[in-house]
């Protein structure tokens, strides 16, 4: 009797131990690439996260940076960690150099089009990534241009998020900031155009902190759509506008997408 006890505690030691030596999923690699953008007449940068296992066949998310950001510093440890979790689920990532150009196509570019036309096809082309499984996000300026392409090209992408996005409501001092003019700011009106139907086709999340300035403008935004019947997550967590509160719930973002986006 005291033998066989003795044996069980072994392999129950034995187990215990395997559990607490389990390694952790291998880091991603990561690339720059260039894109000679004939659309913006210049060279542009962007930033390819590969999961570990190989990229072929696997979702591609496109994760577009903040004002004054850059694709580089999206990448922090809580971003690592949480594509590392999703495991054989993680979507390859691209994250497309985008000043400050509010990702539309504006004066100073064609940057909505720069994304869905150049950034996109090359990053398919370089990846392997599925071309039918496509997600678009983003954080604030990033945000807002996710939300605003998602519904430009619809049928384009299997799910559409917006981080803290930089929405504005008509009549905002914010308008000039972010538009050339009042007319390019009705063109990109997520509030009015939602008001009379949604736009997308995929699921949508949106987000916002609790003491986020653009809390009000992003609420409206959700409420707008849910009174569409529009395939929305939204969520109010404590917190403002910075990197805390995203990197807090980038687990919860990248799950959303690889759930979006299953075959």
């Amino acid at each position: 009797m005291l033998l066989r006890l003795a044996a069980v505690a072994l392999v129950l030691c034995c187990c215990a131990c395997g559990a607490t030596h389990t390694k952790p999923a291998p880091a991603p690699e990561i690339t720059s690439f260039v894109v000679q953008s004939k659309l913006m007449g210049e060279q542009l940068y962007g930033t390819l996260v590969t999961p570990s296992g190989g990229e072929k066949g696997r979702p591609l998310l496109v994760f577009l940076h903040g004002y004054g950001a850059s694709p580089s510093g999206m990448l922090s440890p809580a971003f690592i960690a949480a594509l590392r979790g999703l495991g054989d689920r993680a979507p390859v990532v691209v994250l497309p150099e985008g000043s400050v150009g509010w990702w539309h196509d504006r004066v100073e570019g064609p940057w909505g089009s720069y994304v869905l036309s150049e950034v996109i096809p090359t990053a398919l082309a370089r990846s392997g990534a599925d071309s039918h499984r496509v997600a678009i996000g983003g954080i604030s300026m990033g945000g807002f241009g996710s939300l605003d392409l998602g519904r430009i090209a619809a049928k384009r992408f299997c799910a559409v998020g917006g981080h803290s996005p930089a929405v504005f409501a008509r009549g905002s001092s914010d308008i000039s900031f972010a538009f050339d003019n009042a007319a390019d700011f009705a063109r990109h009106d997520l509030i009015g155009i939602a008001r009379s139907h949604s736009p997308y086709r995929a699921p949508v999340w949106i987000d916002v902190g609790s003491q986020d300035l653009l809390r009000g403008a992003a609420t409206t935004l959700a409420h707008e759509l849910k009174a569409d019947g529009a395939d929305l997550t939204f969520h109010v967590w404590p917190g403002g506008h910075n990197g805390r509160y995203w990197d807090a719930h980038f687990a919860q973002y990248l799950a959303f997408y690889a759930k979006s986006c299953e075959p």
